[in-house]
């Protein structure tokens, strides 16, 4: 016998002995979830689009901001870095004065030295 003609036989014999009801509802159980999650299953893909498109926007947004950032944050850098090599001029520029007036000014920080020597 084979797989199906087994089933026969138990639903007959259920259905003779009263317990084919119990057969049968275990059965529609099992369908209603396996159609609930093909359900739910297809409502996520259909889902799936739109759920993307959302995260697109999201990330565009983001990225947008982050590049407005990103141009403020460099243009603050070149402001400063434009004021550290006028302070650093201006600085130099009282060093020479003082030592030809005879004045020894106090040795420069060893970073102030390091700038001068590379210009970073």
């Amino acid at each position: 016998m084979n797989v199906g003609e087994w089933a026969a036989v138990i639903t007959a014999a259920g259905s003779i002995l009263g317990g084919g009801g119990l057969f049968v509802g275990r059965a529609t159980v099992r369908a209603a979830k396996a159609t609930a999650a093909a359900t739910e299953a297809a409502a996520r893909a259909n889902a799936a689009p739109a759920q993307q498109q959302a995260d697109l926007d999201v990330l565009r947004e983001t990225v947008k901001r982050v590049d407005e950032e990103n141009g403020n944050l460099r243009g603050q850098q070149a402001r400063l870095a434009s004021l550290l090599r006028a302070f650093a001029w201006t600085v130099d520029r009282w060093g020479r004065q003082m030592h030809r007036a005879g004045i020894e000014p106090e040795p420069v920080h060893p970073l102030v030295d390091e700038y001068h020597r590379t210009g970073a």
